[in-house]
């Protein structure tokens, strides 16, 4: 099972959402604990992944050498992609 860590500016963009939104991201990172893989797509020009919740998108970098899935960032569809 992999383990979810969340970097700080990811973690502070987490705080600031409504509780729903806030629940339902959580939610669909539970899930992606025992096979990541399957939920994601990659980043294109990038390492990452995107991961979608609804509206909202989540950046993560996969270690599968050391079963972590970090959270780099995440925010509106329409916003997570311009950075």
């Amino acid at each position: 099972m992999y383990e979810i860590v969340f970097y700080e500016r990811a973690r502070k963009q987490l705080n600031k959402l409504p509780l729903d939104i806030r629940k339902r991201i959580l939610e669909t990172l539970d899930r992606i604990k025992f096979r990541p893989f399957s939920f994601v797509k990659r980043k294109q020009g990038t390492p990452y992944f995107i991961l979608r919740a609804g509206h909202y998108r989540i950046i993560l970098d996969i270690r599968q050498e050391k079963l972590i899935v970090f959270v780099i960032e995440l925010g509106k569809r329409g916003n997570i992609y311009k950075r």
